[in-house]
């Protein structure tokens, strides 16, 4: 059964399925609104997490692009995080509009990349700043 503050997430992977088809500017702002639209519904992505070595807490997990970039990844469903073949360890449910917020704050990474596996997309700070247009201008 699906976690109650996921659902409604079905609609951000038909708009990047979508886009995924037909890579437009149009599809894009589909995609980004329906993201927006569950920030405002206090939807929930499930986050991938790790310990952090010399303390007590959990890191949100970090994978390298091919360019030697890194950015945080988050499912929008139980379903897409089970699609990797690589086993994520440890899961937690965060805020959407929380977690953009913070991907902000963090100059290490370069954002979030939503269903590294299926039905991806790469959120940069751009367009997470496109999504939280209230949010600061972070460099």
């Amino acid at each position: 059964m699906q976690e109650e503050a996921l659902q409604g997430n079905e609609n951000i992977e038909q708009a990047i399925a979508a886009l995924q088809q037909n890579a437009t500017p149009e599809l894009l702002a589909h995609a980004l609104t329906a993201i927006r639209r569950r920030i405002r519904e206090n939807g929930q992505f499930v986050v991938a997490v790790e310990p952090n070595p010399g303390t007590t807490q959990m890191s949100l997990k970090v994978v390298q692009t091919p360019d030697g970039r890194a950015w945080w990844y988050a499912f929008t469903s139980f379903e897409e995080e089970m699609r990797g073949a690589e086993q994520v360890q440890s899961t937690f449910m965060a805020d959407i509009g929380k977690l953009l917020e913070t991907a902000l704050t963090v100059p290490e990474i370069e954002g979030i990349i939503l269903n590294p596996w299926h039905r991806t997309l790469m959120l940069d700070k751009t367009l997470i700043q496109i999504i939280l247009p209230e949010s600061p201008v972070v460099s």
